[in-house]
């Protein structure tokens, strides 16, 4: 696994969970820690904290927003405490710590592994926003886990999965390179063309939100989503024609 992980907090408001993240990040391998909208200075609980995570909390990035803190982001994978098999219900859809590992093994770019506040976790228009979704089970009168400790598990089976191939094994699977800006142009050229041909107006943020899963468990490479983007635009020419006004 090359793929370069940066560890989000949004809006955390303790800065003794801070800290305490800053030291699993630096345990398991992370490259950066980042801090959206913070709602407390990180002080001297924070330092105590974070130990041998020291350099990355004094290197950490503050960005005033989500969308400005993903933005150089290939794969957005954001956390959840609640979880759903059913099949139409795609802003959950979430695959468990030991296969976001799996999933990563391949990768290489930028990775945002994002959770949320303490209080009450990432909203809906947050979750929409990832392109991945990491869930840990968990009993069900009680699911929540403490900030830290989630993000332990998760960077855990993350730093599994850098494990070093057997030398006598036959070579590994081809590396997948991520590429964020493909996978956003596709998905508005998606969206563009459900619009021109008419696709129920009620049923195109739902369709959009099932790709962006499907893409974010599958992680295309950026010659594949060139080839998905072809498939658009011969399409796009089947529904408007050259000569025709669009």
């Amino acid at each position: 696994m090359s793929a370069r992980v940066s560890v989000l907090l949004l809006r955390p408001k303790e800065d003794g969970n801070v800290g305490a993240v800053a030291r699993i990040a630096r345990n398991f391998g992370a490259a950066s820690l980042g801090l959206v909208a913070p709602r407390a200075p990180l002080g001297p609980e924070a330092r105590r904290r974070a130990m041998g995570g020291i350099a990355l909390l004094r290197a950490a990035a503050v960005f005033p927003t989500l969308d400005e803190a993903i933005a150089d982001a290939d794969l957005v994978v954001g956390t959840t405490d609640l979880s759903t098999g059913r099949s139409a219900s795609y802003l959950r859809r979430s695959v468990s710590p030991e296969r976001f590992g799996e999933l990563c093994q391949v990768l290489e770019g930028r990775v945002a592994l994002l959770f949320g506040p303490e209080d009450n976790g990432l909203s809906r228009t947050e979750l929409a926003q990832c392109d991945l979704l990491v869930h840990i089970p968990a009993r069900r009168e009680f699911p929540t886990l403490n900030l830290s400790h989630a993000a332990a598990i998760v960077l855990y089976a993350l730093h599994r999965a850098r494990s070093e191939p057997d030398a006598e094994s036959t070579p590994a699977p081809e590396r997948l390179e991520l590429n964020g800006r493909e996978k956003e142009l596709f998905l508005r050229r998606l969206t563009e063309l459900l619009s021109r041909t008419g696709y129920p107006l009620h049923k195109r943020r739902g369709l959009a939100l099932l790709m962006r899963r499907v893409l974010g468990r599958s992680t295309p490479t950026e010659a594949e989503y060139r080839m998905l983007l072809g498939l658009l635009k011969s399409v796009e020419r089947l529904t408007h024609p050259r000569g025709e006004a669009a």
